[in-house]
C-alpha cells in the first residue's frame, strides 16, 4: 500500500470521526434539552395539582368571580391537553395570565388573604412558580445549546442532513410580553 493511499484512508478516516462525533454532539444536546423540559413538565404537574385546591379554596369566598376561576381552569385543561413542547409552552403562558388575573381579584377580599389554606397553598403555588422560572431557565439554555450548535458551522450540515431544526425557547408569547413592556400604574 502507498503511503498517498494510507494518507488519503486516514484523512477519510478522521472525517469520518468529526461527522460522527458532530451527530452524536446534536443528539445528546437534542436530548438534553427533551431533558430539561421533562424537568418542566414535573414542576408543571405539581402546579396543575394545586390549582383546583386553590380554585376550590377561592371558589368559597367569591362566588361573583366565576369568570376568573373558569378561565384558570379552562387554562389548566388546555395546558394538560397540549401534546407537543410548542403546544405546552403557549398552553403553560395562558395559564400563568390566568393565575395572575386570580391574584388581582383576590387583593379584594381580606378574609381569603388571611385564610390560612389560601395562604398555604399561595405559597405552594410561589414556591412550584419559582421552580418552574429555574427550569425554564435551564430550559432555554439547553435550548439555545442546542440551536448554536444547529445553526453553526461544521455541524450545521449534519444537522440538515438528519432533520435537526432549530427548536422554541420557554419565553412570555405576545400578549405577556406586551404587558411587561408597558410601565406598572401605582397609585395610593
Amino acid at each position: 500500500m502507498s503511503t498517498f493511499t494510507i494518507i488519503i484512508i486516514a484523512i477519510v478516516v478522521i472525517v469520518l470521526l468529526m461527522l460522527i462525533s458532530l451527530y452524536n454532539r446534536l443528539v445528546k444536546l437534542r436530548n438534553n434539552r427533551e431533558n430539561a423540559f421533562a424537568d418542566i413538565d414535573v414542576q408543571l404537574k405539581q402546579r396543575h395539582d394545586l390549582i383546583p385546591q386553590l380554585v376550590d379554596t377561592v371558589r368559597g369566598y367569591m362566588k361573583h368571580e366565576e369568570k376568573v376561576l373558569t378561565n384558570i381552569t379552562a387554562a389548566r385543561a388546555g395546558a394538560l391537553n397540549a401534546s407537543t413542547i410548542d403546544e405546552k409552552i403557549a398552553a403553560e403562558n395562558q395559564l400563568s395570565s390566568a393565575l395572575s388575573g386570580l391574584n388581582i381579584a383576590v387583593e379584594a377580599y381580606p378574609d381569603l388573604k388571611a385564610s390560612s389554606n389560601f395562604t398555604q397553598l399561595q405559597e405552594e403555588i410561589s414556591d412550584v412558580e419559582n421552580k418552574l422560572s429555574a427550569v425554564r431557565r435551564f430550559f432555554n439554555s439547553a435550548t439555545k445549546e442546542y440551536n448554536n450548535s444547529v445553526e453553526t458551522f461544521p455541524s450545521n450540515i449534519i444537522a440538515g442532513m438528519f432533520s435537526f431544526k432549530k427548536e422554541s425557547m420557554f419565553d412570555l408569547g405576545t400578549t405577556d410580553r406586551e404587558t411587561l413592556d408597558k410601565a406598572p400604574k401605582v397609585s395610593f
